[in-house]
C-alpha cells in the first residue's frame, strides 16, 4: 500500500482537469464541457461569479481576469493537471492564467487553430462555428493564432433562435434537437460558401454534443472544446501499455 500525504489548501483528491465557469443559466447536458459526463476521467468546476454570458459575450468586458487567475489557482491547489474553461471567449485570459500557475492551461477551443492548420493542405482553409460572430473580433482571434498560415472562415449562431433562447438569453431551456439542426446547417452554409476549407472548429463550449451531427454533414474533422481538453489531459496523465506481442 502507498502512503499518502495531505496537498495544502485541497478538499478533495483526483480530478485530472479543471473547469472554470462562467456565471450562467444554461442547462449542460452530456456532450457539453459543463456536463462531467462528457469525460472519461475526473473533472473539477469551479463557477466566477463575476464572468457572466452578458458580460464575456455580449459585452466583450474582460474585466474579470483577477477573479480568473484566483479560480485557476484554487483549481491547482486541488492537484489538477491541466485547467481549462467553459467559453472560447475566455481567450481573453489565457495568458493572464497561464503566467500565474504551474499547470498546461487551455482557456479557449480556439487555440487548437494553429494545430488543426498543420494538418491540413497549404491552400485548405479552417470553418469556425462560434456562439457570437461580432465578439470574434480579428485581435481576439489573433490571440490564439497569431501567424495564420491558413485563412479562418467564420459563422456565427447568434441569429440562430434556438441557440439564443437557450445560450445567449438564458431563457432556462434548451431544445437539443432544434440547437443540432441550427447548428448543422451553419456548418453545411459555410462549407458550401468556402468550399476550400479542409476542417471545422467549434467554439463554444455548448457545441460538442452536436459535432458528430455536423461532420455527418459535411464529412471533415470536427474539432471543439472536448478535443483540445481530452487531447491535453491525455498528455498530463500518461497510461501504461500491456498486451500481446
Amino acid at each position: 500500500m502507498a502512503i499518502y500525504r495531505v496537498r495544502p489548501h485541497a478538499q478533495s483528491y483526483g480530478h485530472d482537469v479543471g473547469i472554470i465557469m462562467m456565471y450562467c443559466s444554461n442547462p449542460f447536458p452530456p456532450g457539453d464541457v459543463g456536463n462531467a459526463w462528457s469525460y472519461d476521467y475526473p473533472v473539477l468546476y469551479h463557477t466566477v461569479r463575476d464572468v457572466t454570458i452578458e458580460a464575456l459575450i455580449n459585452k466583450a468586458d474582460a474585466s474579470s481576469g483577477l477573479s480568473v487567475i484566483a479560480a485557476a489557482k484554487a483549481l491547482e491547489a486541488e492537484g489538477v493537471k491541466a485547467i481549462t474553461s467553459d467559453c472560447g471567449y475566455m481567450l481573453e485570459y489565457q495568458d493572464e492564467v497561464a503566467g500565474q500557475v504551474g499547470v498546461p492551461v487551455m482557456m479557449s477551443s480556439l487555440l487548437q487553430l494553429p494545430f488543426i492548420a498543420s494538418l491540413i493542405g497549404p491552400d485548405m482553409e479552417i470553418g469556425v462555428v462560434c456562439a457570437n460572430k461580432p465578439r470574434l473580433t480579428t485581435n481576439l482571434l489573433a490571440r490564439a493564432y497569431p501567424h495564420p498560415t491558413r485563412t479562418v472562415r467564420i459563422a456565427g449562431m447568434q441569429d440562430q433562435p434556438g441557440f439564443r433562447h437557450a445560450i445567449l438569453d438564458e431563457k432556462g431551456s434548451l431544445d437539443t434537437e432544434q440547437v443540432a439542426r441550427e447548428t448543422v446547417a451553419v456548418a453545411t452554409d459555410l462549407v458550401r460558401e468556402f468550399p476550400k476549407i479542409g476542417a471545422l472548429l467549434l467554439e463554444c463550449s455548448n457545441l460538442p454534443l452536436y459535432s458528430q451531427a455536423v461532420q455527418q454533414a459535411v464529412n471533415l474533422p470536427v474539432f471543439d472544446f472536448l478535443t483540445m481538453i481530452d487531447f491535453v489531459r491525455s498528455a498530463c496523465v500518461r497510461k501504461s501499455y500491456d498486451g500481446g506481442y
